[in-house]
């Protein structure tokens, strides 16, 4: 758990600090912000009861990160962190939902899932991700774990192509190493799309593949949210000492 707020400034004039949901409200703020992106801004169908909240029955087992303008006590960014622990006290992680994690079953002690990662449109600096990642480290390192996963998502608002030529950029590069490889349950039909076109890799995912994390495989197809999913996997030891020392000093 975070034991105190991490202050950044951001411009123009923003202070910002990250830290984590403490009650249900705030939890309630983070699920607020991520209809806001998911339905609002990507057009994603979730199912919920409660208007303008996304939620499902993963929350009540994560950890909440949230970044908030301090100025307006807004959360304008989130992170939802699913630990181990909950993980096997209520059967699976999230991803699997997608893909079949056989391949990783090893890695289960300390592997700790990180999802539904979303920022404010009008926050979206690397001030605010910085923020979050330092939360993460921390985390991390507090717990002492030694993997991260999770579903990096991929527009398929021009029907997937963009996807596929994403895949098909990155995938020689940062492939796992194949006994930790995940199959989706629900597999983009790449050999359908033009993997040729131009396309650019989205912050997160650029953001995730620069610090040392891999991709597990094709991406699978998430009708709900309508977007295709990779599975990253991050082995914190594969991150450079450089980078370490960065968040660490943004988590001191």
């Amino acid at each position: 758990m975070l034991n105190r707020e991490l202050q950044h400034v951001d411009k123009p004039r923003r202070r910002l600090g990250v830290s984590f949901a403490r009650n249900e409200s705030e939890i309630i703020e983070a699920q607020r912000l991520r209809y806001a992106v998911f339905c609002g801004e990507m057009g994603a169908r979730i199912e919920t009861a409660r208007p303008g909240v996304d939620h499902d029955m993963f929350d009540l087992h994560c950890e909440h990160l949230l970044v908030r303008d301090n100025d307006t006590n807004e959360v304008v960014g989130t992170y939802r962190i699913l630990p181990p622990r909950n993980a096997h006290r209520i059967g699976r992680y999230y991803s699997e939902q997608e893909f079949d994690l056989v391949r990783i079953a090893n890695l289960r002690p300390g592997l700790v899932e990180v999802g539904r990662s979303c920022i404010h449109p009008d926050y979206r600096s690397g001030s605010t991700i910085l923020l979050l990642w330092a939360g993460l480290a921390r985390y991390m390192s507090e717990n002492r774990y030694s993997h991260m996963i999770g579903c990096a998502s991929l527009s398929m608002g021009d029907g997937g192509h963009g996807a596929a030529s994403i895949y098909q950029q990155i995938k020689d590069r940062h492939m796992c190493p194949l006994e930790y490889r995940a199959f989706p349950r629900c597999r983009l039909p790449l050999e359908r799309l033009d993997a040729s076109r131009q396309a650019d890799l989205p912050p997160l995912v650029k953001g995730y593949l620069n610090v040392g994390a891999w991709i597990c495989g094709e991406p699978a197809w998430d009708p709900d949210f309508n977007v295709a999913d990779l599975l990253i996997l991050l082995p914190l030891a594969n991150i450079c000492a450089r980078y370490a020392r960065h968040f660490l000093a943004q988590a001191a």
